[in-house]
């Protein structure tokens, strides 16, 4: 069975790593296939709009005690009532329906009079609402705003923080990719897009923020280090940097999305749609997308762009001469260097029982044994006896 605490460790402490910046071309072709699929449904399938942006008329049958066929019943009440265009309907909760269609205007009392008479229930139990355009187009003005505003600040503070504009970069570009994937998948889905859902597009932003800015603090660590030791490349470095973070990344994904996994659960199952299930959706992706994008694209994309400084290239090639060195070999003729401790009594009496002489020679080449009490350091051997019964 699987130690994940051991395995945990063993990232921490390089003991076992996993190569992720090697692999950065396989991670891009991935990326670019997820981009190019989220385009598609961008401009070619395009975005459901919710009726906040489009406008028009919402009316909530409640008290419906027979939903069977609830699609055929809406969209002939909306015929009878007169009402062009298209109708969507859906169930929310157990016994209410919600139908939208394009803007009742004067016709409002006739469809509610139709929908009532369709569901079987008494007209006082239909609700409607007339939502305009503008005020969908309002919240749609404020969330670019807002989002331009977000990411100008993301860049100048990121730069600021780790004191070079390329980790800023490479987190803006893991936050536009996570954004992207995460439209292109409502559109892909033809998931309604709401005023909640553009909430949760910029919470996501944030998440995936810090996700990336946690990652990139370690490299900065390690990588600070690697120049100050001269042991080890940036690469390898970053790649350690984002070894040792994998474990928390995951277990803060998964912490984060299980609660939002029940909440999509009651929101399909038993609430139906509504604000708390389009916000939950979005995240639910959008949390998802930036776990992948803090791992596998930020930090791979930073080594590239810093590959090419003169002092990266200067390191990497310092290391390469001088990082595998050979072990020194002993001179011909010279004693073989004996361990601290070794245990050279029990060797020289197993020679004398061997071959009657006083001492043990050992063979040539072999190396000679080790007292237990040894072979884990200094820490582990024996104490020596007080003088006094010396």
């Amino acid at each position: 069975m699987i130690n994940f605490a051991q395995v945990g460790n063993d990232l921490y402490t390089g003991k076992r790593s996993i190569d992720f910046i090697k692999r950065q071309k396989t991670w891009y072709a991935l990326s670019g296939v997820l981009i190019v699929l989220a385009l598609v449904g961008i401009f070619v399938k395009g975005l459901n709009f919710g009726i906040e942006f489009s406008g028009g008329s919402e009316f909530r049958v409640q008290g419906v005690t027979n939903s069977q066929g609830y699609e055929e019943k809406a969209q002939s009440a909306i015929s009878t009532a007169g009402i062009p265009g298209n109708v969507t309907s859906t169930i929310i909760g157990q016994n209410t329906v919600r139908v939208q269609s394009e803007a009742a205007s004067d016709r409002t009392d006739e469809a509610r009079t139709a929908l009532a008479k369709q569901f079987g229930v008494n007209e006082s139990s239909v609700s409607a609402s007339l939502i305009g355009p503008s005020w969908g187009e309002s919240v749609s003005q404020q969330a670019i705003r807002g989002l331009v505003v977000f990411l100008v600040l993301v860049t100048i503070v990121m730069a600021l923080y780790f004191r070079t504009w390329k980790m800023a970069v490479s987190g803006l570009v893991a936050l536009l990719h996570d954004l992207v994937i995460t439209v292109g998948i409502y559109a892909l889905f033809g998931f309604e897009i709401t005023p909640s859902s553009m909430i949760g597009f910029l919470t996501i932003l944030g998440y995936s923020l810090y996700d990336t800015v946690v990652v990139f603090d370690k490299v900065r660590e390690n990588t600070t280090e690697a120049f100050r030791t001269r042991r080890m490349t940036y690469s390898a470095a970053a790649n350690l940097a984002v070894n040792q973070t994998l474990v928390r990344s995951i277990n803060t994904t998964v912490v984060a999305l299980l609660p939002i996994a029940a909440v999509l659960f009651v929101g399909f199952t038993l609430l139906g749609p509504g604000t708390l299930l389009d916000l939950s959706l979005a995240l639910f992706i959008g949390i998802a997308v930036g776990a992948y994008s803090s791992i596998f694209i930020a930090t791979p994309l930073l080594v590239d762009l810093r590959r090419n400084e003169p002092a990266v290239r200067e390191l990497d090639k310092y290391v390469a001469r001088h990082g595998a060195k050979a072990r020194p070999e002993t001179p011909e003729g010279a004693p073989e260097p004996v361990a601290v401790g070794a245990d050279t009594t029990g060797a020289a009496a197993a020679g004398e029982s061997a071959s009657g002489a006083s001492a043990a020679t050992p063979a040539p080449g072999a190396a000679r044994p080790v007292h237990k009490y040894a072979q884990a350091g200094p820490r582990n051997q024996p104490k020596r006896a007080p003088k006094s019964r010396r």
